[in-house]
């Protein structure tokens, strides 16, 4: 299990369009993987109704654990889709 936080830079959060975007880059990977408000819920990656629900917002902080498969490569890709998108 590879776990990393990361504090959402982007203006209005993760609203449907980056959620969509993470769900997608999510299912390409051979790991599952989970993403949780510090502090609130957690949700799999991807659900993209679960990712919405988590109301996550610029300024808070979330973690994200991968678990399964190729867990260095694909917390290393989630890591950076986080710096690229969020």
């Amino acid at each position: 299990m590879k776990q990393f936080q990361y504090v959402i830079t982007d203006p209005v959060g993760i609203h449907a369009r980056p959620a969509g975007l993470l769900v997608k880059a999510a299912k390409a990977l051979d790991s599952s993987v989970i993403i949780e408000k510090v502090g609130g819920k957690s949700a799999a990656a991807t659900k993209l109704m679960a990712v919405m629900g988590l109301g996550i917002k610029q300024g808070d902080t979330v973690s994200v654990t991968v678990e399964g498969g190729s867990e260095d490569i694909n917390a290393a890709a989630m890591e950076q889709f986080f710096k690229d998108n969020l």
